[in-house]
């Protein structure tokens, strides 16, 4: 019987936790550690701000936001971490796999918020989506299980597609990369295609990185998310070895990628903030559910097609979401 009552009384204070955390500190706003994959400027900041204000939360007035930048940078994203645990924030909101690998690896008690990630069950962040089961909770993206859909749109686009390149991080970097490339790798073994994998940890790599594409004889290559702030040099790069360039993002297509192929991010990034608010009013990341998106977009830039001398047919378009001319 003792047993029992005793089994109880941690599971109600286990249940209850979070909103004691904040009740104990009558007058102190609720700080939030936000730990964003990537260098400013970046739209994360400000979008998860948005989703606060819907709400009822104001940064300063209501709620504190304490926004770093890892700057791609796997160190700098655990000794930020690090910094956030020791100054006592009450959750981290980390914003891809790298940043919620740090602050896992930093804390197993305060409540951390996926905003995205990818892969969280392959990645290990969590026992489920429905109930995570530790501090972890928040969104997927789901990029890496759409390597099917991805080889469907190149094979639509170049329909001689023989082998596509796969440009990822090392796992060191990005432990997402695992589940990113295999997923591809299936979904190639499946469509009778060659899958090139190049794995390389930074932009610095990325000549010597389209030298193996080449080598390979890639028609195309898709892009990890990680790299995705560096569309600029990606863009070059694939423009002067004539690759068709496959991003996970709207703006790389708006600048001269070839098509993309993602959820919407920053509605994702809006929707951390019910993440946030939950578990300022008591909720247990245990056993708040893992949201994945609904629906995904698909943009294609029509100048850069044309570059590549390929043809948009009648039923591509037909799935396409926006043409960029």
């Amino acid at each position: 019987m003792k047993r029992r009552h005793l089994i109880r009384s941690l599971t109600a204070i286990l249940a209850g936790w979070p909103m004691r955390a904040f009740a104990q500190r009558p007058g102190k706003l609720p700080q939030v550690g936000v730990l964003v994959s990537a260098s400013p400027p970046h739209p994360f900041g400000d979008a998860l701000r948005r989703g606060l204000q819907t709400f009822g939360y104001t940064d300063g007035r209501n709620i504190t936001l304490d926004v770093r930048y890892t700057e791609g940078r796997s160190d700098r994203a655990a000794a930020l971490a690090a910094e956030f645990v020791r100054a006592g924030i009450d959750m981290i909101v980390a914003h891809f796999t790298p940043a919620t690998r740090a602050a896992i690896a930093a804390t197993r008690t305060i409540p951390i918020i996926m905003a995205p990630a990818g892969a969280p069950l392959q990645t290990g962040f969590i026992q489920s989506l429905a109930r995570p089961g530790g501090n972890v909770t928040g969104l997927s993206g789901m990029d890496a299980e759409m390597g099917g859909k991805r080889l469907q749109l190149l094979r639509q686009l170049i329909p001689n597609l023989c082998c596509v390149a796969v440009l990822g991080s090392t796992p060191a970097t990005d432990p997402f990369s695992g589940p990113f490339v295999e997923d591809l790798r299936s979904a190639a073994m499946k469509a009778g295609l060659r899958l090139e994998s190049v794995l390389v940890d930074g932009p610095g790599a990325f000549p010597g990185a389209f030298t193996a594409m080449v080598k390979a004889k890639a028609q195309a290559f898709v892009v990890q998310g990680l790299f995705d702030p560096h569309r600029a040099a990606l863009i070059e790069l694939a423009a002067k070895h004539r690759l068709a360039y496959m991003s996970n993002t709207r703006e790389s297509a708006v600048a001269g990628a070839l098509i993309a192929i993602s959820a919407n991010y920053e509605a994702l990034y809006e929707r951390a903030a019910y993440y946030v608010d939950r578990i300022i009013k008591g909720a247990n990341p245990a056993t708040l559910p893992v949201e994945q998106p609904a629906r995904f977009q698909v943009v294609i830039n029509a100048r850069t097609a044309r570059a590549l001398g390929l043809t948009l047919s009648p039923e591509l378009l037909s799935q396409i979401d926006e043409v960029i001319e």
